[in-house]
């Protein structure tokens, strides 16, 4: 098996988990981003480069948006919306920020494969995307399966590039107004 073959395998798969998508999740998800006062995002490891990547487009839609830990990030206010992504939603840096901003009355979003994590019971919103989570691989041996969560960093890129389209059209985006936003020192 080659390179093609796998790049076949892996399209499989994630378009076999995109079909489980819930679209009432996501629509309710789109609903906390438009009406977020200032949205903060955070995840680790190659979840936290995907989520880095959505905030970049977030801002390219004119949305005010901050990666927490950025040393230009403000203060939290009530109205705020923190969207995490997170596979197993049990990453202790980041339950501990999650359990930080129901502290100071900042919502929550996440994007994982488990609801009832333990960032999903603080979550006001979750967006469940179908997959494994790295240490339950075993579980699939028998079937195509990618290693240790990729399967899900790279459904969160789509997943998080359909949320931005769908943003684009409620909001009569196009890419050309986006752009105006894009940076411009690079």
């Amino acid at each position: 098996m080659g390179v093609q073959d796998h790049t076949i395998n892996i399209l499989r798969e994630l378009e076999q988990n995109a079909l489980k998508l819930d679209d009432s999740q996501a629509q309710n998800f789109i609903a906390r981003i438009r009406n977020a006062k200032h949205i903060f995002l955070q995840g680790a490891g190659r979840s936290g480069i995907a989520i880095r990547a959505f905030a970049n487009r977030l801002l390219h839609l004119g949305f005010p948006v901050s990666v927490v830990g950025e040393i230009s990030s403000p203060h939290t206010k009530s109205g705020d919306l923190l969207i995490i992504g997170s596979g197993s939603g049990e990453t202790a840096s980041l339950k501990s920020l999650a359990q930080k901003a129901v502290e100071s009355g900042v919502d929550v979003g996440l994007v994982t494969m488990k609801k009832d994590s333990s960032i999903g019971k603080l979550a006001s919103c979750v967006l469940v995307l179908p997959g494994t989570v790295k240490t339950e691989n075993h579980r699939q041996r028998e079937q195509f399966s990618q290693p240790m969560g990729s399967a899900f960093e790279q459904l969160c890129f789509i997943t998080y590039d359909a949320i931005v389209l769908e943003l684009m059209q409620q909001l009569d985006e196009t890419s050309e107004t986006m752009f105006k936003r894009h940076a411009d020192f690079e």
